[in-house]
């Protein structure tokens, strides 16, 4: 831009540590730097900080603070569920239900339990991306012990019916007369969607902080009680002996902080992005051709805006919007080195060289009708030039 401002739209891979949650998190870097598990004053100054962070997360959730675990991040929380419950329930089963669209962090997971001896079946998906129900009920068998269907998808944005999931694999468990675990990957959803799990049905769930305006590296695992788990990390018995290690107080403190922030201001965010989001939608529909809106047109998160551009290399395209001031992806941070196209994308069924030129822009709560409009006034443009460089096919 003219004036020098970088306009970021990428809030679905990261966002700023906002100075409330900073504020919180600064006396736990210093005045209040004791081990909690000691037993002399300060620590147990430090560890009433603890006990507050998780009933503040229990509270958003709507579960027990004993229910919830503070981690590393969505990735550990993810790997922590699957290899947790899976080992658990290995003497009744071996079977593991996912989403073909879910994170790496769950699919690379299943592949490693796969080496143990686990089986994994993928879940198709329809052309937005919805996992169906009955589908779910269907793929159980006498060996299943895990289903996991994120909760919101990080690149196309369609939002699962997992209450619906939850039910089918409740009642499925019940007919086989059975533990199955319901585990969903909620890391898109905090501060978009209802949390409630009880609500949702589900037995863990996995948030990462600083998708929510928290600090990276930490995030949570809520593990209902009751359900059979088998902790990943030894050497303490911290988190009620389900994640060794001593505990990363600014981390867990800030990780609270930044969920009840994004509780609070729920609604009022929600309104905000959504109508950027429908006006960043229409304006692309409306000025560039040969385009396919990627996720559900309407159950997909509030910030989510995904297109796939024919002819043309979503790499170039990034690269092209850096240079005018605009930061966004083409899909998962966690794979924009790779070169092969989105399996999000392939698994809904769109064509490897279209799935190539995919554009994510995801809107965050400083966002502007500015912002927006600056978009739509250089995007077609950037489109136009890659398309007229493309070799004619």
């Amino acid at each position: 831009m003219a004036d020098g401002k970088v306009i970021y739209m990428d809030h679905a891979a990261t966002t700023a540590l906002h100075p409330e949650v900073l504020e919180a998190m600064t006396p736990y870097f210093s005045q209040l730097y004791h081990n909690p598990s000691s037993i002399y004053g300060p620590a147990q100054l430090a560890r009433k900080g603890l006990d507050e962070a998780r009933e503040g997360v229990a509270s958003v959730l709507s579960s027990r603070p004993a229910e919830v675990v503070f981690t590393s991040g969505g990735t550990e929380s993810d790997n922590s569920a699957l290899k947790g419950a899976a080992m658990a329930l290995k003497q009744m089963g071996n079977h593991i239900l996912i989403s073909s669209i879910e994170h790496h962090a769950v699919l690379h997971t299943c592949h490693w339990l796969e080496k143990l001896g686990f089986e994994t079946t993928l879940l198709s998906v329809d052309k937005y991306g919805l996992v169906n129900p009955d589908d779910v009920a269907k793929a159980i068998t006498d060996k299943t012990v895990l289903v996991s269907v994120m909760y919101a998808n990080n690149e196309i944005g369609t939002v699962e019916p997992i209450s619906d999931i939850s039910k089918a694999v409740r009642a499925r468990a019940k007919v086989l007369n059975r533990s199955i675990i319901m585990h969903t990957d909620a890391v898109q959803a905090a501060g978009y969607l209802d949390l409630n799990v009880d609500k949702l049905g589900v037995d863990m769930l996995s948030l990462s902080s600083h998708k929510f305006y928290g600090p990276k590296g930490a995030g949570v695992l809520y593990i209902r009680r009751g359900t059979p788990f088998t902790a990943q990390e030894m050497g303490g018995t911290q988190e009620r002996n389900r994640r060794a290690g001593t505990e990363n107080m600014p981390g867990i403190v800030g990780t609270a902080a930044a969920l009840k922030r994004a509780e609070r201001s729920r609604e009022a965010n929600v309104k905000h992005v959504q109508a950027l989001r429908d006006q960043m939608i229409a304006g692309i529909e409306d000025t560039i051709s040969r385009v396919r809106l990627n996720g559900h047109p309407t159950k997909r998160l509030p910030n989510n805006v995904n297109f796939s551009f024919e002819m043309v290399e979503g790499e170039s395209t990034l690269v092209n919007m850096d240079m005018l001031g605009v930061c966004a992806s083409s899909g998962s941070a966690c794979t924009t080195a790779s070169a092969e196209p989105s399996h999000v994308l392939i698994a809904i069924g769109q064509a490897m060289d279209i799935a190539r030129g995919a554009l994510r822009l995801t809107l965050g709560e400083e966002n502007t009708k500015e912002d927006v409009a600056y978009v739509l006034s250089v995007l077609p443009g950037v489109i136009e030039r890659l398309r007229a460089m493309a070799p004619v096919k």
